[in-house]
C-alpha cells in the first residue's frame, strides 16, 4: 500500500509539473546516428577509414614506429569546420589528456611538416597512423560532432584500427555474413598478428572502436553477434574511450601518466591524506553512520553496498566551533593553465548551521612547511537524507593542497558530514549541477513527452537559460532555452558562439574510468538555433514558483539517450542521476585554434570561530606538522605516516610546534641508531623491525581504535 501511495503521489507530481508550464516549442538535433549511417555510400574501408583496403592494412601496422605521432600531436582546426564541431574537438582533447598520456598542440605553421589537418568534409573518418611525408586530414562532418565521434576518429590517426578486425576476434564474435548488406563484406576483414597487435590486452566489447551489432546490416538483423551474449547490446557504445582503449594508447606509445588527472580517493585506504582536529574525534573512517548515510557513495545501489567506506565528521556532540581537517598529499600543477576542478560526493546529516568548508593551502617551495591557505568553496544549509555532488573549481599556481574542513555550527544535529569519491584534476568544472532524483521512477511513468524543468542558470557573461529533459517511455531527450534575465537589456544579442554541453554522469568513482554521455550545440546569429532577445522573441511563462519569464523555443536532442543504456554502467544511483551543465563562448575559435584559459571569480565566505583564542592558530598549519599537539602528546595521524610526513617535511623543525632545528634532529637520529644497533646485537633483532615499525603501528592503531569506539 505505502509502495502504491508513493507511486501514485509521483504521477500527480509529474502530472502537475508538466501541466503547470506550457508545452515548450523545441527543436531536435540527431545526435545519434552511428558512424557507418552517416558515412553510408562513401565507400571507405571498414566505414570511416580513408585509404585502400587490404592493400592498405597490409603495408601499413600500429606496430610500425613510424606510424607513431611525436608527443603532443600537432593540429590544425580548418576553417570549414562548423563552430560547435571545433568546441567539441577541444572537449575531445581533453578527454586524451585526463584518461591517457596523449596530449594536442596547435600546429606551428611556420616550420610543421606533420599534423592532424581536422575539417568539415561529408562524413566522419580518418587515416590510420601518422603518414609518413605529409599532413593527413580527419574529418568531422555533420552529425559528427560528438566527443565520441571525435575520440573514435582520432584513435583511427593515433594508429588503431577497429576492435572486430582483431586477428583473435573469431574467438569473441560471430560476423553473421547472411546479414550484411551486399558489396559491405569487405568491412569485415580480420587482420593477421604480423600487423595488427592487440598490446597484449584481451578483446574488449566496451572499446570505443567496435563496431554495433547492426553495422552494415541489410534489414534489422544483427550482423555481429557475440560469444557472451551479456554483451550484445554493449558493443558500438559511443560514449566514451573504454578502460582497455586507454590502455593500449598508452602502451603504443610507451607512456602512463595522464596529463591533467591529479588525485582520487574512494576511502578503500586513506590515499595518503592526513586528518587533524580541534577539541573533537575528528574525522572517521566509516562504512555507515546511524542517522546516515547507510552506505558509501561508492558502491551505493549495488550488491555491494555497505562494504565500502567514506569519511564521516560528526556534529552530534561537543562545542560550537569544534573542528577537523582532512588534507590531500601535496601536488604541483603541470599545465599552462592553471585551474583545476575538485568534485566530490557529500553527506550533510546534522545541523543546519555545520559548515563545510573546502580550502586550498598553497607553499612557496619545499622548505615552506606551512603555506597559504584561501577559502575555496563552502557549504552549509538543510541536512538530506541522499549524497550531493559538489565541484569546486580551484586556481592554484604552485604546489598545493586541498583542505576539507568540518565545523560544528549551533543548533541540535543527529550526525554531522560525508564525503567520498574525492576527485582532482587540472580540467575546467562544469558550470552548474541539476540533480534529478528518483529520474528512472519519473522516466517509466511519465507520460510521453512531458518535461522536466532545471532551475535557472547564469552564464559567465549573463546570459540566463534553462534545461528542459523530455521524458519518454524507452529515452529521453534534453534541451537548451534562453529565458530573460536581469542582465538582458546591458548584453550583446543575438546571443552567437555560445556552446551548451549537457554530460549525463557517469557516477563511476573514479573520474578517469567513467564513460559519461556528453552532447553539445552551439547558439548562432542566423536563427538555426534560437539566440535572440528573449523579451521580443519568447513567450511569457510563469512557472512552479510564480516566477514570470519569457522563454526562447528550446533546441537539443530528442533522443539523448535509450532506456537501456540509461540502465548500463552508473548513470543511476540511488534512482537519480546528475546532468552537468556549461555554457561557454567560444567565439574566439573563429579565428583560433585554442580557448582562453578560464577564469575562476574570487567569492568571500564567512567562517564561523569558537571563543578559544588559543586554537587560533592551528589551522594555519598543516595537519601533519600540529596534530593536536597542544592538548596531546600524540604524533601526527595518517594512514600513511612515512609518505606523507617526508612530503611534508615534517623534519624541518616544526614537528611538535618547538623550534627544533636539523641538526638536533640529526643527533636524535644518530643517537637512536645506535641504539636500535645495541639491541640487535643484545636481541638479534634488526633495526627495521624495531622502533619505527612500532611507532608507525602504534599510529595506526591508535586511529583504527578511535574508529571502532565511534558512535554515530
Amino acid at each position: 500500500m505505502a509502495h502504491m501511495l508513493h507511486v501514485l503521489l509521483l504521477v500527480s507530481l509529474a502530472s502537475w509539473t508538466a501541466l503547470s508550464l506550457p508545452q515548450p516549442r523545441v527543436q531536435e538535433k540527431n545526435g545519434n546516428l552511428d558512424i557507418t549511417e552517416i558515412n553510408k555510400g562513401l565507400n571507405l574501408v571498414e566505414g570511416d577509414i580513408k585509404g585502400g583496403a587490404s592493400r592498405t592494412r597490409q603495408k601499413r601496422s600500429i606496430r610500425g614506429d613510424q606510424y607513431r605521432w611525436p608527443l603532443p600531436v600537432p593540429y590544425d582546426l580548418n576553417w570549414s569546420l562548423d563552430m560547435n564541431a571545433k568546441g567539441v574537438i577541444l572537449k575531445a582533447f581533453e578527454q586524451f589528456r585526463l584518461k591517457t598520456c596523449i596530449n594536442f598542440r596547435p600546429r606551428r605553421w611556420w616550420f610543421e611538416q606533420h599534423w592532424i589537418n581536422l575539417k568539415w568534409s561529408i562524413g566522419c573518418w580518418s587515416e590510420v597512423g601518422r603518414q609518413p611525408s605529409r599532413a593527413q586530414d580527419l574529418s568531422i562532418g555533420s552529425n559528427c560532432d560528438t566527443v565520441a565521434t571525435v575520440e573514435h576518429e582520432l584513435m583511427h590517426a593515433l594508429g588503431f584500427w577497429h576492435e572486430q578486425s582483431r586477428y583473435d576476434r573469431d574467438n569473441y564474435i560471430t560476423i553473421n555474413w547472411k546479414n550484411i548488406e551486399a558489396g559491405e563484406e569487405n568491412n569485415f576483414e580480420i587482420g593477421t598478428n604480423t600487423n595488427n597487435s592487440t598490446m597484449d590486452t584481451p578483446y574488449d566489447y566496451f572499446s570505443l572502436l567496435h563496431y554495433s551489432k547492426g553495422a552494415f546490416s541489410k534489414g534489422n538483423e544483427s550482423t555481429i553477434i557475440t560469444k557472451r551474449p551479456e554483451f550484445q547490446d554493449v558493443i558500438g557504445q559511443r560514449l566514451d574511450m573504454s578502460h582497455y582503449d586507454v590502455e593500449e594508447l598508452n602502451k603504443f606509445y610507451g607512456c602512463h601518466e595522464s596529463i591533467s588527472f591529479l588525485d582520487h580517493c574512494s576511502f578503500d585506504e586513506m590515499c595518503e591524506m592526513s586528518v587533524c582536529s580541534r577539541r573533537s574525534r575528528g574525522w572517521r573512517r566509516v562504512s555507515h553512520t546511524a542517522a546516515g548515510p547507510h552506505s558509501d557513495h561508492t558502491y551505493l545501489g549495488t550488491d555491494s553496498q555497505g562494504t565500502g567506506f567514506f569519511m564521516h565528521f560528526s556534529t552530534k556532540r561537543g562545542s560550537v566551533g569544534d573542528s577537523a581537517r582532512l588534507q590531500t598529499r601535496r601536488m604541483t600543477p603541470r599545465r599552462s593553465c592553471k585551474i583545476q576542478c575538485l568534485e566530490f560526493f557529500y553527506y550533510h546529516s546534522g545541523s543546519w548551521s555545520d559548515q563545510f568548508n573546502i580550502w586550498i593551502r598553497e607553499f612557496d617551495g619545499v622548505d615552506d612547511i606551512i603555506g597559504t591557505r584561501r577559502l575555496m568553496s563552502q557549504i552549509q544549509g538543510s541536512p538530506a537524507d541522499y549524497w550531493k555532488l559538489h565541484h569546486v573549481p580551484l586556481n592554484a599556481t604552485k604546489t598545493f593542497q586541498v583542505e576539507f574542513e568540518a565545523r560544528k555550527g549551533v543548533g541540535a544535529s543527529s550526525g554531522g558530514f560525508s564525503v567520498d569519491d574525492i576527485n582532482l584534476s587540472e580540467t575546467e568544472c562544469p558550470h552548474h549541477t541539476w540533480p534529478i532524483r528518483n529520474f528512472e521512477e519519473k522516466l517509466s511513468i511519465s507520460a510521453n513527452n512531458s518535461f522536466l524543468h532545471s532551475p535557472k542558470y547564469y552564464s559567465a557573461d549573463g546570459y540566463r537559460y534553462q534545461i528542459m529533459v523530455r521524458l519518454s517511455k524507452d529515452h529521453f531527450g534534453v534541451f537548451f532555452r534562453l529565458v530573460s534575465g536581469i542582465n538582458d537589456d546591458t548584453l550583446k544579442w543575438p546571443c552567437a558562439s555560445r556552446q551548451v554541453t549537457f554530460t549525463l554522469l557517469d557516477q563511476n568513482p573514479h573520474i578517469q574510468k567513467r564513460t559519461s554521455q556528453q552532447r553539445s550545440l552551439t547558439t548562432t546569429s542566423f536563427g538555426l538555433y534560437e539566440a535572440h532577445y528573449p523579451r521580443i522573441w519568447g513567450t511569457l511563462e510563469t512557472d512552479d514558483s510564480s516566477d514570470q519569464f519569457y522563454a526562447n523555443e528550446g533546441m537539443g536532442y530528442g533522443l539523448f539517450m535509450s532506456a537501456t543504456v540509461l540502465r548500463s554502467r552508473e548513470f543511476l544511483k540511488g534512482g537519480g542521476i546528475f546532468l552537468l551543465i556549461s555554457m561557454q563562448d567560444i567565439s574566439p575559435l573563429r579565428f583560433k585554434d585554442t580557448l582562453p584559459c578560464p577564469s575562476i571569480p574570487v567569492k568571500t565566505f564567512p567562517v564561523q570561530n569558537d571563543d578559544d583564542d588559543d586554537d587560533d592558530d592551528d589551522d594555519d598549519v598543516p595537519c601533519t606538522t600540529q596534530y593536536s599537539v597542544h592538548k596531546t602528546a600524540l604524533r601526527p595521524t595518517t594512514l600513511n605516516t612515512t609518505a606523507s610526513t617526508t612530503r611534508s617535511g615534517v623534519f624541518s623543525g616544526n614537528f611538535w610546534k618547538y623550534d627544533v632545528t636539523p641538526s638536533a634532529i640529526t643527533i636524535v637520529v644518530v643517537l637512536l641508531l645506535i641504539v636500535c644497533f645495541g639491541l640487535a646485537v643484545v636481541y638479534k633483532r634488526g633495526c627495521s623491525k624495531g622502533k619505527r615499525t612500532q611507532i608507525t603501528s602504534a599510529e595506526n592503531r591508535l586511529f583504527l581504535q578511535e574508529q571502532k569506539h565511534f558512535t554515530a
